[in-house]
């Protein structure tokens, strides 16, 4: 009752291109594709950022804004 064979897995292989077809799998494929890009793109320029325990200090937008107290209607 081991791993599977080549054979195993061949078969199975058409049978998933019979169901699905070899056009909507191409499809699944590349946007699969642009999902791992995407995220290793993302992981690159979440690594240039300064650790949270770095002794300068950060420069980020400030927000202005006005705050304004609710009023009770009766």
């Amino acid at each position: 009752m081991g791993s599977f064979s080549i054979w195993h897995w061949l078969i199975v292989l058409i049978i998933v291109m019979l169901v699905f077809g070899t056009k909507k799998l191409r499809n699944i494929g590349a946007d699969l594709g642009g999902a791992v890009k995407g995220f290793k793109e993302g992981m690159k320029e979440g690594g240039s950022d300064q650790p949270a325990g770095n002794s300068q200090k950060a420069e980020g937008n400030v927000i202005e804004g006005e705050v304004k107290e609710k009023s009770k209607s009766a």
